[in-house]
């Protein structure tokens, strides 16, 4: 007897239709369809598929999910809420909503995206069901884009009628479709801008078409260009900007000099980093007869140049700050002005805006004023030859800064000139009062409750070729401190005199929320293992708290560690028309006033003060709370970029030293790997949990640790392990170790 066969299926199952079908009369529920429309929109017309979408579409409405509103024709029943949130990707194509409506972020599997990208801001509902303890949700329609262009490498079809864009970022989930003719001159395998036009229903990938070729893969200025570009920042000016900047008037005429408060005559000096090149803010320094010093803050007046309602005014408001990467500055303002008319240059005499304060011994304001000012600057220091003059002179006290006693040598290492040399007297003298007096108001800002973060900068020396040859870090010293102080006051006291005008009058703020506090319970669980403990009493004890875990972990291995994940505690700083005050600085008002070539906010703060230093009523606050929003936005994106600029180079210094083992710190545990910072130059990379060999290794969230099965061997946050490279990835910014075990020394 033959075995009777089975009957072949004659279709196949469109896979998750009811998801599918709900999604499409959700998408537009204000529209109905039938199921000729929806076949349409899933690109299916053969009987078999209409005929499962006729059944389920009839199954739907018997489980009241969806209603026929006339013979054929369905829509949706609303009966979900619906909310607005942010999408976060994770990896895998799934992510995470962040809304204001709930507590905790919603999980989104990959099959509910419905094309939402990262960063896009979505409609979604929240299922009442929790998976896993997990309140999972549904993306119903995308509100707002994040973003429309995207780095990444071509790829070729074999027979070369189309190509895809596999872009860099890990949080882009889906390869860009791009038919031939908008490959703009692409070659196979070269890094490209892409831009996302449009993702039909029907399409698995979305298309797009090539903006520029940015270079092959790897090289130098491909890599620092692509890092721009993936923030939509630009890296030079447009044509008509440029020249509209060169033939401004830059000249100091005495028509100008009459309408502003002339202080050339009073001594003037900078202090900035050696490789400086703008110079927006200069000091001055006097003794009154009544015994008070008279200190002015005086800062590039940007705003006497960069008009409302230019091309320059837009190109600055767009760019909102100057972009610093590791080998480059992306600045604000075109060289004319950024490094020529509004840098407070030696012997030149500049346009300012001042902030000129009389000051006691004891570091009290007895005296201000706010206006329109023009200076001349006697010199020029780098912060190692001020410091010079402040180490070299340790014992002198406020009543014996006589001019006789002041070493003013400055040695040969740390000048500018390469050459020993001596300063006048009278600017030594300046640097110690002013010294003396920032460390009164340094101490006092302290025990108001100021968070002191000092956290190690990362930086490189490049050769000719802006290949990393080695790597050091910059701390900070009583010379920045210095600067840093008189920049705050000015900052403050701007931001006070209007802050406390009645009627209230609309000014740009820079805020400082307090800090969550579930994000310092998590931080007192990771210290804790260190040995440090952490009060959360009230505000004050707080702050005072962080600043003992601060200095007691400097100098030691798990400095940096400690730090990143104390800053991570904080609110992120922000512009805002809506004063809240400044918690890491202890201040009730504070602003941006001091850095307008390098920051747009300072450029709208000096125009608003002298608006109303002219008698003007209040300006609109909403055009400013936009403008405000921008500019929080573009030094986000700023930010994010020099990271990526200092993790690609460290990945290029990393290339060189590949047969090399090095001590680091377990900076990050996660279920996929540990993450390590080598102690000696701070670069980061991952040891896979693949590549741990020795044993199974699972993750143990209570401890932040990957323990062994069987050998019990844990390998938690803070240890010290031995690692070598195993690859370095300038195109993705991945560095992978291969580890060798802990350090037993």
């Amino acid at each position: 007897m033959t075995k009777k066969k089975k009957r072949k299926p004659s279709h196949n199952q469109i896979s998750n239709l009811t998801n599918t079908i709900l999604s499409i009369l959700k998408k537009d529920r204000n529209q109905s369809f039938n199921y000729k429309q929806i076949a349409a929109k899933l690109g299916v017309n053969d009987a078999s598929s209409r005929n499962q979408i006729i059944k389920k579409l009839q199954q739907l409405k018997a489980k009241q999910e969806i209603e026929e509103v006339e013979r054929g024709k369905f829509k949706a029943i609303v009966n979900t809420e619906y909310h607005t949130g942010i999408l976060d990707m994770a990896s895998k194509g799934t992510g995470y909503i962040i809304s204001d409506d709930f507590e905790d972020d919603i999980y989104i599997s990959s099959n509910n995206m419905n094309k939402a990208l990262h960063g896009d801001q979505v409609e979604f509902y929240a299922y009442k069901r929790l998976k896993r303890g997990r309140r999972e949700g549904e993306i119903t329609n995308i509100i707002k884009r994040a973003k429309s262009e995207y780095v990444g490498v071509i790829q070729f079809s074999k027979n070369n009628n189309f190509a895809f864009v596999v872009v860099d970022s890990n949080k882009m989930y889906k390869d860009i479709f791009v038919p031939i003719n908008k490959i703009n001159k692409a070659e196979d395998g070269d890094k490209v801008l892409v831009s996302l036009d449009d993702w039909p229903e029907n399409s698995d990938s979305p298309n797009g078409r090539i903006l520029k070729v940015l270079g092959k893969p790897g090289e130098h200025n491909t890599e620092i260009h692509s890092i721009l570009a993936e923030y939509g920042l630009p890296y030079e000016f447009p044509h008509e900007v440029e020249d509209y900047a060169n033939k401004l008037d830059t000249s100091i005429t005495k028509e100008e000099i009459a309408k502003r408060r002339d202080m050339r005559d009073v001594l003037t000096f900078t202090i900035d980093p050696k490789d400086a090149k703008d110079f927006d803010d200069a000091l001055s320094f006097q003794i009154m007869d009544n015994g008070l010093f008279e200190i002015g803050i005086h800062i590039a007046d940007v705003s006497h140049y960069v008009q409302p309602d230019t091309v320059l005014d837009d190109e600055a408001y767009e760019r909102a700050t100057s972009v610093y990467l590791v080998d480059r500055v992306v600045p604000m303002l075109p060289e004319v002005l950024s490094n020529n008319a509004c840098s407070l240059r030696p012997l030149e005499e500049k346009y300012t805006f001042s902030a000129v304060f009389q000051m006691n011994d004891k570091g009290e304001v007895k005296n201000e004023w706010f206006g329109r000012t023009v200076t001349y600057s006697d010199a020029r220091f780098a912060y190692e030859e001020a410091q010079a003059i402040i180490e070299n002179n340790p014992n002198l006290t406020s009543s014996a800064i006589e001019m006789s006693q002041i070493n003013r040598t400055i040695p040969a290492e740390v000048s500018l000139t390469g050459k020993e040399y001596q300063t006048t007297p009278e600017i030594a003298q300046a640097t110690l009062k002013l010294d003396e007096l920032a460390k009164i108001m340094r101490r006092k800002r302290m025990n108001s409750g100021a968070i002191s973060f000092d956290k190690v900068e990362v930086k490189f020396n490049l050769d000719a070729q802006a290949n990393p040859v080695g790597v050091f870090f910059k701390t900070s010293k009583d010379a920045n401190k210095l600067i840093e102080e008189f920049m705050l006051l000015a900052n403050r006291k701007v931001a006070e005199f209007i802050g406390k005008q009645s009627p209230k009058k609309t000014f740009i703020y820079r805020v400082h929320d307090e800090p969550d506090d579930s994000k310092l319970a998590a931080l007192q669980n990771v210290v804790s293992r260190f040995g440090y403990k952490l009060n959360f009493k009230d505000r004050k004890s707080i702050a005072s708290s962080l600043n003992n875990l601060l200095s007691e972990v400097n100098g030691k291995k798990e400095q940096n560690l400690v730090d990143t994940l104390t800053i991570r505690t904080m609110s992120k700083a922000e512009y805002t028309t809506k004063n809240i005050g400044h918690y890491g600085l202890a201040f009730d008002y504070y602003s941006h006033f001091t850095s307008p070539i390098r920051r747009y906010p300072d450029v709208m703060a000096h125009r608003l003060l002298q608006h109303y230093l002219d008698g003007q009523k209040s300006a609109n606050e909403e055009v400013y709370e936009d403008k405000c929003n921008h500019s929080s936005n573009m030094e986000n994106l700023a930010t994010k970029a020099e990271r990526d600029s200092i993790k690609y180079m460290q990945i290029r210094f990393m290339q060189d030293h590949k047969d090399e083992e090095f001590v680091g710190v377990i900076s990050g545990v996660t279920d996929w790997g540990i993450y390590v910072e080598i102690i000696e130059n701070k670069c980061e990379g991952m040891v896979s949990v693949r590549d741990m060999k020795d044993d199974h290794y699972v993750f143990d969230d209570d401890h932040y640790a990957l323990i062994g099965k069987n050998s019990k061997t844990m390998y938690q946050l803070g240890d010290e392990v031995i690692v070598k490279v195993k690859d370095t990835d300038l195109v993705k910014k991945h560095l992978d170790f291969t580890l060798i075990g802990k350090n037993e020394d």
